[in-house]
């Protein structure tokens, strides 16, 4: 009898220990099949928007247009131009495109070229810079070698007696400023084609052949320097007949459910640095997946000051994150010591990058992915969008090969934005003000705005600097004006005289920039009355330090960073 009791008890007890993993499985079960229903649902979605389809030929400022169309509320896609074929076109059921423009000459036999049946699908179609070559190239008309005839920086494009809906809002006055940066030129309009506007070098730099839907232009219109470019390209919309619901609340339910949908049970781990990009990340991965994410955070020694503290307070306090603070800095100082390079810097920090990231993704058990914080502008000056034949400018730490060698898969959900929109994105999802209006903050840190050896001397007097910059331009309620500021500390020393002493300092440079995504940007325009306040504070406060300047380059030519 006492045998047969204790067999019912353990018959009882597995019973319901096969009925708690049975629960769990289908719960599990439930919640995999829920994901993916959402993903499906909201792809579904994505799918039905009416679509712009972006043609990329290389240039370093596509992603520009995209960004430019969703500041519209349209939603468009990007895709190489190797990767539209007739099929491809035939499924995707653009409601207009866009020819970008690129490094290539139409005059080399190999050039890229879209389908000729992007020209026959009786939709809208605008050719940019190299767009406007190809289509001319395509339809019968010339492209001549750009001998002395070549455009790069600031021009302005003159209106002919014709009128167009494309250039509604312009012309106000006589011209109007464009952006060129063209070798080549178009020498003969294609059949059917009209002129709209002139510029000095570039005698149709607006062109249209309305009956066929078609439109081109010489110049850029996407960029911050053609300051009507917006207009025309809402022109192009209202053209086309877009309805304009893309949002990006819409983006960031897309991201959610992609994101639950791929790491499905498994760990993340994330590359917090604290700044805008990779905060953002962290805060929408952890939306998604909660405690299946773990933020390492890589204190590598080239923060700014104080910058550590905030990061560790901002993750763990506020939103209760599993955050890992990877004290690394001796690891990087060995590595970095003796190296003036500034690309071997960048290369040196990111092998650091996976090794610190290798320690520490050990001790997290089930992780499979790891999520970074990369954007458009670190992978367009990296490698090229989707496969397309853009130039390489530099390397990022975050940009190509990391989980290869780390054995994890990648996740990166804020790839295809630039800074505004991920800003925008931190609104959507409850970020500090604080942390959302941040200057930019490169993924090396210090490094890169230490032209040559780096030593901790030199990274504490730039730390202080730096401090006492950005304290100015809070001050005189400037700092959400600008875009990115910084100090640089220059690899020379120069003579100076304070009081009776002579001393024998490191000179310093100012970099304040206005910039809306990062891929143009001018200088601050500071009153000379700032400019000597700050230096004044800098020689007086920081020690190691006696002359100031003032850097004000564009971007093209130069970079935001000094390397």
């Amino acid at each position: 009898m006492r045998l047969e009791s204790d067999i019912l008890k353990i018959s009882f007890s597995t019973y319901k220990i096969s009925k708690l993993y049975f629960r769990k499985f289908v719960e599990g079960f439930l919640l995999q099949y829920l994901r993916r229903l959402e993903v499906k649902l909201i792809s579904l979605l994505m799918q039905n928007h009416q679509r712009l389809l972006i043609i990329d030929f290389g240039s370093q400022v596509t992603q520009l247009i995209a960004r430019r169309f969703r500041e519209l509320s349209v939603y468009c896609e990007i895709h190489p131009f190797q990767n539209v074929t007739e099929e491809f076109l035939k499924k995707f059921k653009a409601k207009a495109i866009i020819l970008s423009g690129g490094p290539a000459s139409v005059i080399e036999k190999k050039s890229p070229k879209p389908p000729k049946l992007v020209f026959e699908l009786d939709i809208p179609v605008l050719g940019i810079c190299y767009g406007q070559q190809v289509m001319m190239a395509m339809l019968g008309g010339n492209v001549d070698k750009g001998i002395g005839t070549a455009e790069f920086g600031r021009a302005y494009v003159q209106k002919t007696d014709n009128e167009i809906p494309l250039l509604e809002g312009w012309f106000d006055t006589d011209q109007e400023q464009v952006w060129m940066s063209h070798g080549d030129h178009v020498s003969k309009i294609a059949p059917g084609f009209e002129v709209f506007g002139t510029s000095h070098n570039a005698p149709f730099a607006i062109i249209a052949n309305q009956e066929r839907k078609l439109f081109a232009v010489q110049f850029h219109p996407e960029v911050h320097h053609t300051p009507n470019g917006s207009k025309l390209l809402e022109n192009f919309c209202k053209m086309a007949g877009f309805s304009r619901d893309w949002t990006i609340t819409g983006y960031r339910e897309h991201a959610i459910a992609k994101i639950r949908d791929v790491v499905g049970d498994k760990q993340v781990i994330c590359g917090l640095s604290g700044g805008v990009d990779s905060s953002v990340t962290a805060v929408l991965i952890h939306e998604a997946i909660g405690e299946q994410l773990t933020c390492v955070f890589v204190d590598h020694g080239l923060l700014r000051k104080n910058e550590a503290q905030e990061v560790i307070k901002m993750f763990r306090d506020n939103y209760n994150m599993s955050l890992i603070h990877a004290e690394e800095q001796e690891l990087f100082f060995d590595k970095l010591n003796g190296q003036d390079d500034p690309e071997t810097k960048r290369k040196i920090i990111g092998g650091l990058f996976i090794e610190v990231f290798q320690k520490y993704a050990k001790d997290i058990k089930d992780a499979e992915f790891l999520a970074q914080g990369t954007l458009y502008p670190d992978v367009i000056e990296s490698i090229s969008f989707d496969g397309g034949p853009s130039v390489t400018i530099k390397s990022h730490h975050n940009v190509g090969g990391l989980p290869e060698k780390m054995g994890l898969k990648l996740i990166e959900p804020l790839r295809e934005l630039f800074k505004d929109e991920v800003r925008q994105l931190g609104v959507d999802l409850g970020l500090p003000k604080s942390f959302i209006g941040r200057h930019p903050f490169p993924g090396p840190g210090l490094a890169i705005r230490c032209p040559g050896e780096i030593t901790k001397e030199k990274l504490n007097i730039l730390r202080e600097a730096d401090a006492v910059f950005i304290d100015q331009i809070k001050k005189y309620g400037l700092y959400d004006e600008i875009w990115q500021a910084f100090v640089t500390i220059l690899p020379v020393r120069t003579v100076g005289v304070m009081g009776d002493a002579r001393t024998y300092d490191y000179a310093c440079a100012l970099r304040a920039v206005t910039s809306v995504d990062g891929m143009t940007a001018d200088y601050y325009p500071f009153e000379h009355n700032f400019l000597a306040e700050t230096a004044t504070r800098i020689i007086n406060e920081v020690t190691g330090i006696n002359r100031v300047t003032y850097d004000i380059t564009s971007k093209p030519p130069g970079t935001i960073e000094w390397e």
